[in-house]
């Protein structure tokens, strides 16, 4: 992905709410779960990592990209933001 995706992806996902929260039990399987649910309906997803989480949030987003097959655009503070193209008719064109 290149540098230009990933600021029209981080510019998209400027108005979206975190649609899911890590907390203090971190990544549990179901969460996992979540995530790969959550891309059959989303291309692009915020992840919100609360206070009391003790893990780092860079880790936890390489970790949840690697379980779901997506990509991470950008690590801000305690916010991920992942993207994952549908297979089949994308709604997001990213720029070349």
């Amino acid at each position: 992905m290149t540098s230009k995706q990933r600021a029209y992806l981080q510019s998209l996902a400027n108005t979206l709410s975190p649609l899911f929260s890590v907390g203090k039990s971190s990544l549990t399987p179901e969460f996992n779960e979540a995530i790969i649910e959550a891309f059959n309906t989303h291309e692009l997803i915020k992840i919100s990592v609360l206070k009391n989480c003790a893990d780092d949030p860079r880790e936890i987003a390489t970790i949840v990209s690697e379980r779901s097959n997506s990509e991470v655009v950008k690590v801000i503070g305690k916010k991920i933001i992942l993207y994952k193209a549908f297979k089949k008719d994308p709604v997001i064109v990213l720029p070349k």
